[in-house]
């Protein structure tokens, strides 16, 4: 029989606010006291209402409300009723934002200052918002339905939308004002990984060896990592075997391929990279 959905407590709901609220306003003030006032342009729907409050005289504010909302309510079932109503409330927080600070003085006119400060502001504010549970841009919600309808991956489909986003910006606000945008965009993106993922990166391991076992113990003995064996069966040779795999920070990941390599230098190894790890023991076991 399934669980029961377990609601969250009442702190839980509280921290989730409180930072939703924070990474809202920071990207409200990344827009109004830093990006808009010097013409740069994020991605996606804040992309397109920074275009139509230049060219109409709608606050900013409005047109992101506005146009996120239908987007939100469309997506509601794909998504689910916890992110939709968290993505609604920063937006809102955001939205209104923007209206306060609209008639601020920007911080700079400098335009490098301004894309330096404003796309690290920009994505603390969207990676806090994601961590938390929420989303601050309705294109996720567009590219995911017309995902499903045209099999194109959602990823590419945002590349897509911010693509046509900048060059329309390139028209309406000249070739510089675009380029700015994207280095603007590059920075948040990156700021905004950091703040979803973190800055220990984490590696997950895969190797294949027929040592597995005198690999397992050395990467437990010389790293204090612990290890796990997969079972598997050679597609070709058909030889049953033990797989090990480990996960180790970005800073171990050289000395375990070297361990390996002394072991077994024609073992394969797999890496690849993993954004998050809950749960199990993961504690580095102390190796002197």
């Amino acid at each position: 029989m399934p669980r029961a959905h377990k609601k969250q407590s009442i702190g839980e709901l509280i921290k989730k606010l409180i930072f939703i609220t924070i990474g809202a306003v920071m990207m409200g003030v990344a827009l109004e006291y830093f990006l808009v006032p010097n013409t740069i342009l994020d991605g996606g729907i804040t992309g397109i209402s920074i275009v139509l409050s230049k060219i109409t005289p709608i606050p900013l504010g409005v047109f992101i409300f506005v146009i996120n909302v239908p987007f939100l309510l469309i997506g509601y079932k794909q998504i689910g009723r916890s992110f939709a109503l968290s993505t609604l409330y920063g937006v809102a927080v955001m939205s209104l934002t923007t209206a306060f600070l609209h008639h601020v003085e920007p911080f700079t006119h400098e335009k490098i200052l301004a894309v330096l400060y404003g796309g690290v502001m920009l994505g603390a504010g969207v990676g806090l918002v994601i961590r938390y549970g929420g989303a601050l841009d309705g294109t996720e919600i567009v590219a995911i339905l017309v995902s499903k309808k045209t099999r194109i991956p959602v990823g590419q489909i945002i590349m897509m939308i911010n693509v046509v986003i900048f060059i329309v910006a390139g028209f309406v606000f000249g070739p510089d004002s675009a380029m700015y945008s994207i280095f603007s965009f590059y920075i948040a993106a990156k700021v905004m990984d950091i703040v979803v993922e973190g800055l220990d990166e984490s590696k997950s391991v895969t190797i294949i060896s027929s040592e597995f076992e005198e690999i397992s113990q050395a990467i437990m003995d010389r790293l204090g990592r612990s290890t796990t064996y997969f079972y598997a069966k050679g597609g070709y040779s058909k030889t049953e075997t033990q797989v090990v795999y480990c996960v180790v920070t970005r800073l171990e990941l050289a000395k375990l391929k070297t361990i390996v390599q002394e072991i077994d230098p024609s073992a394969f190894i797999s890496i690849q990279h993993v954004s998050d790890v809950l749960g199990g023991n993961m504690e580095k076991k102390n190796i002197h």
